[in-house]
């Protein structure tokens, strides 16, 4: 199994940073890609960026050129770098790690960090 904690939410004003981590734990080597998700009240979730094997990565259209995604191997961690932040931006951010375990797939997600980007 796999156990997934967000943190580093936080208010924020536009024009502004944040920094959000993703702490994971358990059957790490069944690993393949790591994604961030976010919700915001009334809209589905969206995919905000994901990292896979050799360090690729994947950006949603709104984030691109002001978020970055890292992965620090040696603490199985998941770094989401937010600049330029935008009112836009405010929601609920997820870390999402989908995996195989004893021959099924699973998909394991945080409890999510609040983001607000005031105006």
């Amino acid at each position: 199994q796999v156990q997934v904690v967000e943190s580093g939410g936080g208010l924020v004003q536009a024009g502004g940073s944040l920094r959000l981590s993703c702490l994971f734990s358990g059957s790490t080597d069944s690993i393949n890609i790591i994604g961030w998700y976010r919700q915001a009240p009334g809209k589905q979730r969206e995919l905000v960026a994901d990292i896979g094997s050799g360090d690729s990565r994947k950006y949603g259209d709104s984030v691109k050129e002001r978020f970055t995604i890292s992965r620090d191997y040696t603490k199985n961690m998941v770094h989401l770098q937010m600049d330029r932040l935008k009112p836009e931006d405010t929601a609920v951010y997820y870390c999402n790690i989908p995996y195989w375990h004893n021959g099924y797939y699973f998909d394991a997600w945080g409890q999510g960090t609040q983001v607000t980007v005031s105006s």
